[in-house]
């Protein structure tokens, strides 16, 4: 991947990182519950994608 795509992927997470943010406290979401939830879904995401063999 050429370097300017990966700076601009970058850029692009972590912009849509402070939107995310910036929603949640604007609904009124604590940033701990907002945390927690993307704790979980990484945790959920992290253990459906598992190869399920013995190494």
């Amino acid at each position: 991947m050429p370097l300017p795509h990966f700076l601009l992927l970058i850029l692009v997470v972590i912009l849509a990182a402070g939107v995310t943010i910036w929603m949640a406290n604007a609904a009124g979401i604590p940033l701990f519950a907002l945390g927690l939830v993307a704790l979980l879904a990484a945790a959920l995401v992290h253990l459906s994608a598992r190869d399920h063999h013995k190494h």
